[in-house]
């Protein structure tokens, strides 16, 4: 006979049994290959993403439900998914892990509810959310309960969206439906060599369109960083990835109602940087790389830059001034001159109502001589897609400063954060130049016939291209018409924004009452 005595014990051995069988996943064999592949297991990731010791599970001795095919015999708890929250540098988040020794972390009903009831509490908890996805897809033979299981957090993800920041890490497959999930969410990481992301596979493009291409070609890392921008961070490994994603957190506020965490800065908030009066070359047909600008300016020269690979003629990311969070966006004059085409209207447009949801200042570094020329970008879409970048910096409410360096020609002046569109502090510097178009191509419009009829062509051209440059390649005329705020010397540019920021700090604006705009997709 059993004493009362021995009945704890008995229970609680029953309880660390069950937790341990959690805790193995598909095993040693299944742990081993996904070592071997250069993978972490999901329990790894989540141990390396948390402060240590922090993190509390949710639903660890789930299993499925399903009875066909065998799966009667195949009962995992947890079911291919870690759930839970935990600290990030001491500030909460929940985080989902798929697990893929189990089920090849494939999708089931109880998985989806599990990623479901973490969703729910971070929208509770004002809380960020970060998906660590490694998952071969839906349970087919779950059928439309698994698909039903993606809709859900689908829906999760569109009602989260600008109410607290989601973050999704791709460490292993994320195919067909799968991949709706992270293309929602805010910001995407993707592990070189270990990830990809694709609506249909290799074989099938084969069958269908005849096209040969490897799974890393058509969605691997590299490919999703630097051609489609679906991702927007390329790591060398799980660790790396999951260290950007704590970077990236630091930066951001907990949700929509709280401001950006302060870090104290020991960079001096007066500093005067010299080198900038020299950086914008004389002639302005040369080029020079505006982060050069950006990391003279930002606290100690850290600039965490987003997109980095996708199209490289706009800069995106994040920095701080005087301990403060900022979102920057700036035309890159060592890159196509600096133009706006359909890429990177898209990639800034999406960075810019990415901060204004989460109240995080942007500061527009201007040098831009219009929009991309040619058949290719006007049948794509230039003019729909420019107009999200004007539309994205007219809706945002944020504090919104721009710093003109050089170039502000045609639509892509009022396009990016001018005047015009609410922006509130605009600074030029001296090597401003603010007009319709250069001076080359304006005179070849205004004085086409002149030059023709002149016996000296290239004297005349000269002549007119000079006096454009003396009344319209500078700042001067956008600033007595108020346009331009102040024309300031380049060295002083750190502190002229610390300043307009802490002006900008308790700043109100609001958009007229409505559901929501129709930005043009």
């Amino acid at each position: 006979m059993t004493s009362k005595k021995q009945q704890p014990v008995a229970k609680l051995e029953l309880l660390r049994e069950r937790t341990r069988q959690a805790e193995e996943g598909g095993g040693p064999a299944r742990i081993e290959k996904q070592h071997a592949a250069g993978k972490m297991t999901a329990r790894e990731r989540v141990r390396f993403l948390l402060d240590e010791g922090t993190f509390e599970e949710f639903d660890k001795l789930v299993v499925h439900r399903s009875r066909d095919f065998g799966l009667d015999k195949q009962l995992y708890p947890g079911d291919g998914v870690v759930t839970g929250h935990g600290l990030i540098d001491g500030r909460r988040v929940f985080v989902f892990a798929q697990d893929f020794t189990v089920f090849g972390g494939s999708l089931s009903e109880t998985h989806a509810e599990k990623i479901c009831k973490v969703m729910d509490l971070a929208m509770k908890v004002g809380a960020p959310l970060i998906g660590l996805n490694d998952s071969g897809g839906a349970r087919i033979q779950e059928g439309v309960v698994s698909l039903g299981g993606y809709a859900d957090i689908f829906l999760r993800n569109t009602l989260a969206s600008g109410v607290i920041p989601q973050i999704s890490c791709i460490m292993g497959p994320c195919a067909g439906g799968a991949v709706y999930s992270p293309a929602i969410t805010d910001f995407n990481v993707m592990v070189k060599d270990t990830s990809y992301m694709f609506i249909t596979g290799p074989d099938v493009i084969k069958t269908v369109t005849h096209e040969d291409v490897t799974k890393d070609q058509l969605g691997g890392a590299l490919t999703h960083n630097r051609v489609s921008g679906v991702a927007h961070f390329v790591a060398d490994g799980d660790e790396h990835a999951l260290q950007l994603v704590r970077e990236l957190l630091s930066f951001l506020p907990s949700n929509n109602m709280d401001d950006p965490p302060f870090l104290s800065s020991t960079d001096p908030s007066d500093r005067i940087e010299e080198s900038l009066n020299s950086v914008v070359p004389e002639d302005s047909t040369q080029p020079y790389d505006i982060r050069d600008v950006l990391h003279s300016i930002v606290d100690e020269g850290y600039f965490f830059e987003v997109h980095q690979l996708y199209a490289p003629n706009i800069v995106v990311g994040f920095a701080r001034l005087n301990g403060r969070p900022i979102g920057i966006v700036a035309n890159q004059p060592a890159y196509l001159a600096g133009v706006l085409d359909i890429d990177a209207s898209i990639k800034g447009a999406r960075f810019v109502r990415f901060c204004d949801c989460f109240n995080i200042p942007l500061i527009t570094f201007e040098d831009v001589p219009g929009f991309l020329p040619g058949v290719e970008q006007e049948h794509g879409g230039i003019i729909r897609h420019g107009a999200k970048l004007l539309y994205a910096f007219a809706e945002a409410t944020v504090p919104k400063i721009t710093v003109i360096t050089r170039k502000a020609y045609g639509g892509a002046y009022c396009v990016m954060a001018s005047k015009h569109i609410r922006t509130d502090i605009n600074f030029a510097w001296p090597t401003a130049e603010i007009a319709v178009m250069g001076a080359e191509g304006a005179v070849g419009v205004l004085y086409r016939r002149e030059i023709n009829e002149a016996d000296d062509k290239e004297s005349v051209r000269r002549a007119r291209i000079s006096e454009f440059e003396e009344k319209f390649a500078n700042p001067y005329v956008a600033a007595e018409r108020g346009f331009v705020d102040e024309v300031i010397e380049p060295a002083l540019t750190r502190p002229k924004l610390i300043r307009a920021l802490a002006l900008l700090q308790n700043k109100r604006d609001t958009n007229p009452p409505k559901k929501h705009g129709n930005i043009p997709l």
